[in-house]
């Protein structure tokens, strides 16, 4: 016996209007984390704070339905268990601004901001899963480079508000490589396709 988990097969679908309700279900009440509806990186912090729950749902709601892909999810037994939000690079207007994430080079990106993935479903290698499906997402609509910004690693247990832009280890043995390394606490991989 190896002592590794056996990864359930997920079935994968972009976030698009007709999955909304999925994706309400997932997230809760509450928007995952805080209300956050997975707009941290969409927008500036004020406006965040500003429409923070309710605002940050419908501000997500919006970019849905207005045609753009902010991610994809992730269905056990028809059910909504896992999200990755994964979007060209200039989708993400805090990460454009950020003067940590700044991008390392005029290479066109898709970047990975955000897993998500459903309590009682934890623990199970779903978000590795996911973050194959989400190359091959990025693969299908011919992008080329997939970036992403995990905390640096570190002794103990990661909490999800530390590790909810994935885990390097995760990454990693997906094969992403690390290409900076731009604070103490976050690195920058990146995943080639070819």
């Amino acid at each position: 016996m190896t002592g590794k988990l056996a990864v359930p097969k997920l079935e994968i679908r972009p976030l698009t209007p007709e999955c909304w309700k999925d994706f309400e279900r997932l997230f809760g009440p509450h928007g995952a984390y805080g209300g956050c509806w997975c707009m941290w990186w969409r927008i500036t912090r004020s406006e965040f704070s500003k429409q923070q729950g309710a605002g940050n749902r419908r501000a997500m709601r919006a970019v849905v339905h207005s045609g753009e892909v902010p991610g994809i999810l992730g269905y056990l037994d028809g059910q909504p268990v896992a999200w990755c939000s994964v979007a060209p690079r200039e989708q993400f207007a805090s990460l454009l601004r950020s003067p940590v994430l700044k991008p390392i080079d005029d290479q066109p990106v898709w970047s990975i901001v955000c897993f998500y993935i459903a309590r009682a479903q934890r623990g199970r290698g779903l978000s590795a899963a996911m973050i194959r499906a989400a190359v091959e997402y990025v693969r299908a609509q011919g992008g080329r480079i997939v970036e992403a910004y995990p905390a640096a690693p570190r002794p103990g247990t990661m909490a999800p508000g530390t590790s909810y832009m994935g885990i390097a280890r995760d990454l990693l043995a997906a094969g992403f490589k690390q290409v900076d390394r731009p604070s103490k606490s976050r690195l920058i991989l990146r995943y080639r396709i070819r």
